[in-house]
């Protein structure tokens, strides 16, 4: 079992009023903002970056990387979502398939579920063995601190919803129309194994979460608050500084050209809205 702090600073949880779009949308630009320049930083110092997203179905993973990549190239923050093992990838080492996916100098890789589906989903429905998945979480931590001493900074965040609030939104994934495709079958069976869970996350966080590569966790219930407090504390775990650029103006072009050319009869789309 690796070591970790003797103690953890506790997270006193407030209720707060919900926020408004407005009020949203502008701290969400100033971080994004933010973000570009960390991408551009990133790039030119050929920084690598993982950034882990763990948590329970509905907990906000989604909703979080996408505020956390919407406006950064995806040629710097690059979104990694393994689909299930293939009958090769099964006969390959287990992180073999992650591995493939690490980062090369200038690249930020985020892992929407990572290598943990073997502490997490793997050990609850039964696709490894519990020897299987302990293995695993002895390993993890020594693997980890090799990875962040070979020059790779791993975060890991876990989103931690109340049981209220995932069933609230595995609902509306129901009723929904446009969030059906992210209710799967393997959802409703997991849905009924809260405890399964919890005990699995606890059993995981007692193993993996080490002074060199720690587990910070965001309390998921508000989703705008969720996405903010989350880049806003990947902003402050990297030390990265806002790099001098020239300032950009566009320059200057002739006026359209007229031409008594016919034009190409184009296929314009209809216009209902």
């Amino acid at each position: 079992m690796s070591k970790k702090k003797s103690q953890h600073a506790e997270t006193t949880v407030h209720a707060q009023s919900e926020m408004g779009n407005k009020e949203y949308a502008k701290a969400l630009k100033k971080l994004q903002i933010e973000l570009v320049k960390l991408q551009l930083w990133v790039k030119q110092t050929g920084q690598k970056i993982i950034i882990v997203f763990e948590g329970r179905d509905g907990a906000g993973k989604g909703g979080t990387i996408k505020a956390l990549t919407e406006r950064v190239s995806p040629r710097v923050f690059r979104v990694v979502a393994l689909p299930a093992p293939t009958d090769k990838e099964k006969t390959q080492l287990y992180m073999q398939r992650y591995f493939a996916q690490f980062p090369s100098a200038g690249e930020i890789v985020i892992f929407d579920r990572s290598w943990y589906n073997r502490a997490g989903v793997e050990r609850v429905m039964g696709f490894c063995t519990e020897e299987q998945s302990d293995r695993f979480l002895e390993i993890t931590p020594l693997m980890e601190k090799y990875i962040t001493q070979s020059g790779v900074t791993i975060l890991k965040y876990w989103l931690d919803v109340d049981m209220a609030e995932q069933t609230r939104r595995l609902q509306d994934r129901i009723e929904d129309g446009r969030k059906l495709w992210k209710l799967t079958e393997m959802d409703l069976k997991s849905f009924t194994k809260w405890d399964e869970y919890t005990k699995a996350r606890d059993r995981m966080m007692e193993y993996t979460d080490t002074v060199w590569c720690p587990w910070h966790v965001a309390i998921s219930n508000d989703k705008k608050r969720t996405r903010l407090n989350i880049i806003s504390h990947i902003l402050k775990q990297i030390p990265y500084e806002a790099l001098p650029h020239a300032k950009i103006k566009l320059p200057k072009r002739k006026p359209e050209a007229k031409t008594d050319k016919e034009p190409h009869p184009f296929r314009y789309i209809p216009m209902p809205f």
